[in-house]
């Protein structure tokens, strides 16, 4: 009878550790499947960015999904943080560098639960006034 109760304590335990196991795996998932879609929210953004007008200085903000996923946009002029050797000036018309900055945020926006991309876009003036 002492071994029957052992047998059954010991496979209680194991269906504890393994129902655990799952439940984490069942965690990271979906973890994983909500970076999945932030990172396609991204691109999707990304690649419109320029397509309505010339890409130029600005911040947006919106959301994806009924707002399950938040973002920030930020495009501004590029500055170089090295100190370098001067360069000749550069003509006002001309291509010009900009960092473009999107954060996009889901659920309460813990460090897991947002992505940010950082990027440089090459934006050529095309004579209209730039705020």
């Amino acid at each position: 009878m002492i071994e029957v109760i052992v047998a059954f304590a010991l496979l209680a335990l194991g269906l504890t550790l393994l129902l655990g196991t799952l439940s984490g795996a069942t965690r990271q998932v979906r973890v994983a499947a909500d970076g999945g879609r932030a990172a396609l929210h991204a691109q999707s953004l990304l690649d419109e960015l320029d397509m309505d007008a010339p890409l130029r200085p600005q911040q947006r903000d919106g959301d994806f999904e009924d707002g399950t996923y938040r973002w920030r946009l930020s495009v501004q002029p590029w500055r170089e943080e090295v100190a370098a050797a001067p360069v000749a000036p550069v003509s006002a018309q001309g291509p010009r560098l900009l960092e473009v900055e999107l954060d996009v945020e889901w659920g309460d926006g813990r460090p897991g639960q947002r992505l940010s991309v950082r990027s440089l876009r090459l934006a050529t003036d095309t004579g209209e006034d730039t705020p």
